[in-house]
Order: C-alpha cells, then structure tokens, then sequence
C-alpha cells in the first residue's frame, strides 16, 4: 500500500464509515465513523511521502514502532494513542490493514460493543448473568444496560441472548424474545428450565 486511494478504498470497507476533508484542505482526508463522527484513519502528505494516523492501543504502540521505522509517534495528535504509518513502500500491507482495522476497532468501542462481546463468550450449556455480563464488559453497574442491549440484539445468530439471565435465575419474560422462545433455546442447549427459572448452582456460567 502506496497511495492515498488505496488507504481510503480499504477504510471505506468498514461499517458505517465515509470520507471527509473537514480543513478545507484536500491535504488532509480523513475517514470517519458515522454517529459518533468520529475519525480511525487521516491521511495526507507530507515529506514527499503519504502518511496514515491510526489510533492505538498503547500495549501495542511501542511494538509497532520499534518494529517500523515508517511507523512514528502521531504527527499533529496525541503521541500516546496514536502512530503515524509512513507509506514508503517498507511495511507489509497486512500490516499496514491490521494497523487501520484496530484503529476503527478503538473508535468504534462503545459500553454497547463490549456487552455483546462479553455475550458471546457465554459457553454451550452454560447461563450467565446481567451482573457477569456487566463486569466482563467492564462496568458491574451498568446491568441495567445490559438488559436494553439484549432486548435489541442485532443479530441473535451469533449473539446468544438467550444465555443471559437474572441474578436470581429468572428469564427475562416473553417481552424480550417472543413466548417460550428463551426456554425453547436454552433447552436446545442442554438447559433445564423449570417454572421460567434457571439453577444457577447447576448452570451458572464461571467465568
């Protein structure tokens, strides 16, 4: 990956993102979020050569840069969360796509993203609850949150809803999935479910 285009083209291929020029600047292009207008991915030129800002993780910022010497300290933003990819030729795409996938993957997070995270490592066979899903998303208060993410599950084929349950076991009631759908998929899993109640001690997922 040399070329502007080709950094645009392969931002573009993410989920609800468009193209910008917010400065007035055709230097600058960026690449942002729908919603939240938030941007993962600038572009512009500068020593003769295109650069990229990407977010970052700082776990990972040292290893890129020392792994790099195309990839320096954000230019114009905060050195601590995001690097700079110079595009001279000396990085291998794939890496230069990972960089910009977990740039869009920093920006996009939301309480939201991470409770149905947190959802799909609930095992087979196994229940957890509004509390455990909260702590694992990482926020024990918001199980309240949890109970709305659920209820508005974007795709319930990958996103097993139907395993979480209230701290005392107790499904959620036929509001959330349609009539007996809840028992119906729990059962499937090897659950017993007996007066739309769960035993924790028997199921509980240990996380």
């Amino acid at each position: 990956m040399k070329t502007r285009e080709q950094a645009i083209k392969y931002g573009l291929t993410f989920p609800d993102t468009y193209k910008d020029i917010p400065f007035h600047d055709p230097n600058w292009v960026l690449i942002r979020v729908k919603g939240s207008k938030k941007a993962f991915l600038w572009t512009y030129e500068r020593n003769g050569y295109v650069n990229l800002n990407v977010k970052v993780n700082p776990e990972w910022r040292d290893f890129w840069r020392k792994t790099y010497k195309s990839v320096t300290p954000g230019y114009h933003q905060n050195k601590e969360h995001w690097n700079t990819i110079i595009l001279d030729g000396s990085i291998p795409d794939k890496d230069i796509k990972q960089m910009i996938a977990e740039s869009y993957d920093l920006v996009t997070d939301s309480p939201t993203k991470r409770i149905y995270e947190a959802v799909k490592q609930i095992p087979k066979g196994r229940v957890a609850t509004y509390a455990q899903i909260a702590r694992l998303a990482g926020n024990e208060k918001m199980s309240r949150a949890v109970g709305n993410a659920l209820h508005n599950n974007p795709d319930p084929e990958n996103i097993p809803c139907f395993r979480v349950v209230n701290a005392k076991g107790e499904l959620p009631g036929n509001f959330a999935f349609g009539e007996g759908v809840q028992e119906r998929l729990l059962k499937e899993d090897g659950i017993e479910v007996i007066d739309g109640k769960v035993d924790l001690e028997k199921y509980k997922w240990n996380m």
